[in-house]
């Protein structure tokens, strides 16, 4: 049986749950279960707190696991990534008051506040920069301003938050993070429930970027009408009643469709419609 960590609580816990139900596993119904089995399917989902998915996953104690590129990181487990998920879109970026500091090359005997320490301690190496850095666990941007440290590491969505603290962003982003999903460091063993869990996960994401467009049209315009609509591989043109017209079949990208069906219908096409996809195997 295959064992996958899943967040129990916070950013990552709901979208991680809605992708698996719609790959077609069970999912929790009281979120105070910390263990379900999936019989079905051969799974058994654990719901752990996201900063300790990476260290259960790294131990191989479980499978694999679905945790935000930034907690991977940060914990120092002995873990990687195989797949981003697209959900829970981050930045790492650090701030401080403005009028000072402006590059993290001036951070050179500076305290750092942040609740990722792991990470920006590899950073600040990296750049050859020698600062103090202070854990923080929640409300890092008020740090500055208790005199904890004179610039911080957080993660940055808007900037509001930090702007409402009187802080400025600064310097390049440290780390742009989404959530993944993530096995044992160097476990690459082909096994088959883990594939299959991958494709189901990458299905839905397809089933989610796409839409199924159906239209007719004149049959002397189908080459001019394919090329707004090539799908994935090629459209399904199929013969209608009516002679000289088709009925063509493909696949869109869900940000381009309105236009798309705007474009055909200038074209001559009719009957322009769209449905979602619900589950893809490409």
């Amino acid at each position: 049986m295959l064992r996958i960590a899943v967040p129990n609580k916070g950013s990552l816990s709901e979208p991680a749950s809605a992708m698996l139900h719609e790959a077609g596993y069970r999912q929790r119904k009281d979120s105070r279960e910390l263990v379900l089995i999936d019989a079905d399917n051969q799974v058994e989902f654990f719901f752990l707190r996201p900063r300790d998915i990476a260290v259960y996953v790294g131990s191989g104690k479980l499978d694999i696991g679905i945790t935000g590129r930034d907690l991977l990181l940060d914990s120092g487990a002995d873990a990687e990534e195989i797949k981003q998920l697209g959900f829970a879109a981050s930045t790492l970026r650090y701030a401080a008051r403005p009028g000072g500091v402006t590059d993290v090359t001036q951070f050179d005997g500076l305290t750092i506040a942040t609740s990722f320490p792991g990470v920006v301690r590899a950073h600040l190496t990296e750049n050859g920069v020698k600062a103090s850095v202070v854990r923080l666990d929640g409300a890092v941007e008020t740090a500055i301003q208790l005199g904890v440290a004179e610039v911080i590491a957080d993660v940055v969505e808007t900037g509001t938050t930090l702007r409402n603290a009187g802080l400025e962003i600064i310097s390049r982003p440290i780390l742009e993070s989404e959530a993944v999903v993530i096995r044992r460091r160097g476990d690459e063993r082909a096994e088959p429930k883990v594939e299959q869990f991958l494709r189901r996960l990458q299905g839905v994401l397809v089933a989610r970027r796409y839409v199924m467009m159906d239209y007719d049209i004149r049959a002397e315009l189908v080459e001019k009408a394919v090329a707004l609509t090539p799908g994935l591989e090629s459209p399904t043109v199929s013969p209608l009643h009516d002679q000289g017209w088709v009925a063509v079949r493909s696949m869109v990208p869900v940000q381009d469709a309105q236009r798309v069906m705007d474009d055909l219908y200038d074209m001559g096409a009719r009957a322009i419609l769209t449905t979602g996809i619900h589950a893809a195997r490409l």
